[in-house]
């Protein structure tokens, strides 16, 4: 029996969810948060959409598998990481653009290797998931 209340909120929370995983991977470089923490806020928001308007539909509105995402996420990590490589300094130095931007305030090598945690935790999480209720239906 599918709730009226649910599916309409999930509607509405799907788009919300999204935005606050956004803010907490931003806001990881100064504060609680991160890649990890926001990855598993945007595969909450998908699961959520998932129980109240089926896992096809959900896959449907993501457009790609979510296996997809895992090795585009390790790959921009890996790429973040061994960046400071190419001009001579050690692996995972932090390089920082020297002016900030605005809202996001500075941006670095930090933040590029955080965006690649976030898509491969909303790879794997989403990939687990969407794979057990497939397989359970």
């Amino acid at each position: 029996m599918k709730s009226t209340i649910l599916n309409t909120a999930s509607s509405y929370l799907l788009p919300i969810l999204l935005l606050f995983s956004i803010f907490i991977l931003l806001r990881g470089h100064y504060h609680p948060g991160g890649g990890f923490v926001g990855g598993l806020i945007a595969s909450i928001a998908f699961v959520l959409h998932s129980f109240t308007h089926g896992t096809d539909d959900t896959l449907k509105l993501l457009r790609i598998h979510p296996g997809v995402l895992i090795p585009v996420g390790l790959g921009l990590a890996v790429l973040s990481m061994f960046a400071p490589v190419l001009i001579g300094d050690p692996v995972m130095t932090g390089l920082w653009f020297d002016e900030p931007f605005p809202v996001i305030g500075l941006i670095g090598s930090a933040l590029f290797f955080d965006i690649g945690v976030y898509i491969v935790v909303v790879g794997v999480v989403l990939t687990i998931l969407f794979t057990i209720s497939q397989y359970s239906e």
